[in-house]
């Protein structure tokens, strides 16, 4: 790793000698001068270049600037991003004062869409849009951190608080049922897979925040419709900043972070496990088979012995501006180390950006180079060991005396609770990924036609990871190995690479009050995949257990599929009030046969730009007013990552499912492998396959209204719309008798989907030393299946899913006709006077005296109903204050950490013990009882998750630097009533969650 750093460094550093000379040597000269804006304040980084030369200088922070002239040099061109390009003769004069005028068209808010931008007042799609100015603040490691709770409609749920953690992201409650629901991601124009880099936790870690300009969420279909048969679930566009012609920029920014659990799970201690399980035995509510002499004298807390104080550190340095005024670049390196509240977890990331926008052929040549390169070593601890801290028996110590010496306390039965501490120390699983996101863009204007212009990207997305995880034996027991007392090792390696083609033409051009631009083009991408796994062995065999036995056989996986696409869109607007946006996209995919593989995407928008009209033009309180209306279908081909559903494929069995095969006298038919050992034949089975798998599709509706009061003082957005999802990519039964398993995949089923959006974004103070604006965003969503099977049948009663801990087989959610999905699926628990629950004891929903399937009833949905978003920003002269924090309503979790241990029991062998849930004490329960809705609890939540300060130092070291010095705290607290541990689950099932940490940062950026 160190080497890697080194030579990272060292090349990042060869680049800013190489850039600085360009920099340096025209500040020395004749002549000097300031530049101003329109208000008459300075202009930092305004390029000054010499006419019909290279040569040039550009701007400091206060406007000044000087310049060598060579004789016959005597007219500057004076240019900067906004403003409306100079020319100065400068004849006999030695100093200059420039002031520039704003450019009103560039000026204009553009907005990043599918294939190029747009202006925000010529957008008819629900599109928005999060800047840099405005990311959430704090220890943020994963780009998706930067925007949750900031654009209505979006949820983003990190998995846990594990460094780097994946997040599942839903726009507009995604439209699928058992496909795929997570959205396009798009960096700096390559689509990428979403099916994640083995080795590491979310794909979305190899791009450093540090690096992002915008992130841009398209939401409703005339938005998404372009592309195709991957937008259903909405699509996120991700840009990274850029350089810009002027002078030498240096960032760095440096944080080191603090991480604390908030919060652990209420187990009994060992003082209060005593008591409960002597007394539940003294009241004859359980019968003691030994367990009361098991019991220890310690009081260990376990789940304070598996986490700790987490330290971790980020430092990213930049450097933009332009190479001889040509080319304007941006190049970074970062670096973080970041440590998890478990021990032992650990993720260090080394990250290399890139990115050039020259423009060449008297500016009809547009060129983008984008390149980021991450390199990630990932250490990740036994998140076993979190339920085991919660299982353990309280009364034992940590360690204990075997064979004269101090080793890990374990019970010596495979069905016991570990030691977390044993399963942290003996666990060693490590991995190392590296990505490269590179692409080149080229946009040419064409000279005979300036109104037309080509655009090609050539795109590539490239990963290889590798691990490798070793279990010692002293781990305590696996279910298989325990006999044998071993331990196990597997190594895996992983190659992904995603290849892009993307080429189209623009036509744009005026007609008196009409502007139309057209656009249509090809694209291709081609994803391979290659996975090896290498057999997993047991390791430190004893020599009773003979020489070294394979747990599972080494598996090389290839799969390959291609993405062939024709897309084109047109823009109209007339008089700048009405636009129309029609967009047409067809997809070929490979995932499915010829006959069905194609798939026809249209969309239509339309948008009126009100406050242009004449009723609305003398009305001052309105300073912006646009209805946007839409309809579109769009697609779903994400097979749950099957490549080749549409065609029968084999797979040899494991070498314990062998066939014996026999030969005409009954003797088994055997050959001798490359070792010279005899084997028995392996068989291929068939795969389930279903050669008329088609397209998802989802039609969507759209109406918005966008606004601005008092002259954009109040702005924000209002948006209903309806989703309807058809023929479902979903798992069906299979016919008895066929010869494959009793699950096929099909396209069975429709989803609905309602909501209503809406944003505001106020400034509510605007002086020259006091600024301070809020925002809040809130969404409304119903969903509903509408269809499960292909024939209407009474008797079926849904599709059974959220498996649960505690038994084999048993679920506690269901997607039926009529409810929403994941609905809980339970037995109503019957109470007593006392309102206490009794045990076993459920509602018989049918009054025919028995308790079976029949009986179970839907009870609350997992997903929020209404969500909102709550952010603050205030700034008083060099002082910096803002938070934001998030609300969840209507959303109900499932304990199955409660469930699986709140009751008052002990091991059916007699010779462990296993701890229980405080819950116990109230619920008196003398068994486990999975499916009582019990344990499904209200998890509405007001989350604030993160508060910052900062102050500005400027005009340091000769006014050539700033600073700015800032804190956070992320995660500061949580408002509900869930008795859990965390009320914001993915899923909806609590289960062994790994603790979001309070994390409190401090952070230093300086600028020269």
């Amino acid at each position: 790793m160190r080497t890697t750093l080194q030579t990272m460094y060292s090349i990042f550093f060869l680049m800013m000698l190489y850039l600085l000379p360009a920099q340096l040597w025209a500040q020395e000269g004749a002549i000097s001068g300031r530049v101003l804006d329109e208000m008459g304040e300075p202009l930092p980084g305004v390029s000054i270049v010499i006419k019909g030369t290279t040569k040039g200088a550009a701007t400091d922070f206060d406007g000044n600037f000087q310049l060598l002239l060579n004789q016959g040099e005597d007219v500057l061109t004076v240019s900067y991003i906004g403003y409306i390009s100079t020319e100065v003769v400068v004849g006999n004069q030695t100093n200059f004062t420039i002031q520039l005028k704003p450019d009103v068209d560039q000026l204009e808010e553009v907005v990043v869409i599918g294939y190029g931008s747009v202006k925000k007042d010529d957008l008819t799609g629900s599109v928005q849009s999060v800047t840099a100015a405005d990311f959430n603040q704090g220890a943020i490691t994963s780009p998706q951190e930067l925007v949750n709770g900031k654009m209505p409609g979006v949820q983003i749920v990190n998995s846990g608080g594990a460094p780097g953690a994946g997040a599942t992201i839903r726009i507009r409650g995604g439209s699928s049922l058992n496909a795929s629901n997570d959205p396009l991601i798009i960096i700096d124009g390559v689509p990428v897979a979403n099916d994640g880099v083995n080795g590491m936790r979310n794909p979305l870690n190899t791009i450093n925040p540090n690096d992002i300009e915008t992130f841009t969420v398209l939401k409703d279909a005339s938005a998404t419709a372009i592309y195709g048969s991957r937008a259903s679930n909405g699509v996120i566009i991700i840009t990274t900043k850029k350089g810009s012609q002027g002078g030498l920029t240096v960032d760095y920014a440096g944080k080191v972070s603090v991480s604390t659990p908030t919060k652990f799970v209420d187990v009994l201690d060992g003082d209060t496990y005593r008591n409960t399980l002597t007394n539940a035995i003294e009241q004859g509510l359980i019968t003691d088979n030994g367990a009361l002499g098991l019991m220890g004298d310690a009081n260990t807390d376990w789940q304070s012995q598996i986490y700790r104080t987490a330290v971790s550190t980020d430092h990213n340095v930049s450097v933009a501006g332009s190479i001889a005024d040509a080319v304007p670049f941006r190049t970074s390196v970062g670096y973080s180390n970041n440590n998890g509240v478990l021990k032992g977890d650990q993720v260090e990331r080394t990250t290399l950006a890139l990115n050039l926008t020259p423009t060449l052929l008297n500016e009809r040549l547009k060129v983008n180079t984008s390149i980021k390169y991450a390199h990630l070593n990932n250490k990740f601890a036994n998140q076993g060991a979190i339920g085991s801290a919660l299982a353990m028996d309280p009364t034992q110590p940590i360690m204990m005396e075997q064979d004269g010496e101090e080793v890990f306390f374990n019970w010596g039965n495979v069905l016991a609770p570990r030691n977390p501490l044993a399963q942290l120390e003996y666990h060693d699983d490590r991995s190392t990924v590296g990505r490269l996101i590179g692409n080149v863009q080229l946009d040419y204007k064409f000279h005979f036609l300036p109104e037309l212009k080509a655009n090609l990207n050539v795109g590539l997305d490239r990963s290889t990871s590798n691990g490798e995880v070793q279990v010692d034996k002293r781990a305590s027991y696996d279910n298989v190995i325990a006999e044998m007392g071993s331990g196990t090792y597997k190594a895996y390696n992983q190659v992904k690479t995603n290849k892009l083609l993307d080429f189209y033409m623009q036509y744009a051009r005026e007609f008196g009050e009409s502007r139309f631009d057209v656009m249509a083009g090809y694209s291709y991408q081609h994803f391979h995949r290659r996975d090896e796994n290498g057999a997993e062995i047991f390791v430190d065999l004893p020599e009773s257990a003979g020489a070294e036995r394979i747990r599972s056989e080494a598996r090389n996986y290839e799969t390959e599929n291609y993405l062939i696409s024709f897309f084109g869109r047109a823009n109209y607007s007339l008089k700048d009030k009405y636009l129309v946006t029609a967009t047409l996209r067809q997809d070929g995919s490979s995932r499915f046969s010829a006959e069905n593989r194609w798939g026809l995407f249209p969309a239509l928008a339309f948008g009126w730009n009100m406050k242009k009209e004449g009723f609305l033009e003398m009305v001052e309180q309105i300073s912006a007013l646009k209805f946007r209306a839409g309809y579109g279908v769009t697609g779903q081909q994400d097979i749950f990552g099957q490549d080749y559903a549409h065609f029968g494929t084999y797979s040899t069995g494991q070498p314990y499912a062998q066939y014996v095969m026999m030969d005409q006298n009954g003797n088994p038919q055997t050959y001798i492998d490359e070792n010279g050992e005899e084997q028995l034949y392996l068989t291929l089975r068939p795969n389930a396959y279903n050669s008329n798998l088609k397209w998802e599709e989802t039609e969507t509706y759209n109406i918005g209204l966008d606004y601005g009061l008092f002259d954009d003082r109040f702005t924000g957005t209002l948006e209903a719309y309806y989703k309807k999802s058809n023929d479902l990519l979903n798992v069906t039964d299979v016919a008895a008798g066929s010869n494959f398993s009793n699950r096929v995949i099909g396209n069975v089923g429709n989803i609905e989907i309602k909501g209503l959006e809406f944003a505001m974004d106020a400034k509510l103070v605007t002086t020259e030393d006091l600024f301070w604006s809020m925002g809040i965003n809130a969404t409304y969503t119903d969903r509903k299946v509408t269809q499960l099977t292909a024939v209407d049948s009474e008797n079926f009663i849904g599709v059974f899913t959220g498996g649960v801990a505690g038994g084999t087989g048993v679920y506690s959610q269901i997607h039926t006709v009529g409810q929403a999905p994941n609905t809980f699926f339970l037995y109503q628990q019957v109470y007593d006077e006392n309102g206490n629950p009794i045990n076993g004891m459920y509602v018989d929903q049918n009054g025919d005296g028995k308790l079976n399937e029949q009986d179970l009833v839907h009870f609350k949905q997992p997903a929020p109903i209404v969500m909102i978003g709550l952010n603050t920003n205030l700034s008083y002269k060099k002082f910096e204050f803002s938070a934001s924090g998030r609300a969840n309503l209507g959303n109900y979790v499932y304990n199955n950490i409660h469930s699986n241990s709140a009751y008052n029991g002990i091991s059916p062998t007699g010779d462990f013990l296993a701890n229980i849930n405080e819950s116990v004490l109230e619920n008196n329960f003398t068994s486990i009882q999975l499916l009582s809705d019990y344990f499904v609890r209200d998890a509405s939540f007001f989350r604030l998750d993160n508060v910052s300060v900062g102050y500005n130092i400027e005009s340091l070291l000769g006014e050539k630097v700033n600073a700015r010095v800032h804190g956070s705290v992320n995660n500061v607290f949580v408002l509900t009533k869930y008795d859990g541990m965390d009320p914001e689950i993915s899923g909806g099932i609590d289960n062994n969650f790994y603790p979001r940490p309070r994390t409190y940062t401090l952070g230093l950026n300086v600028t020269f």
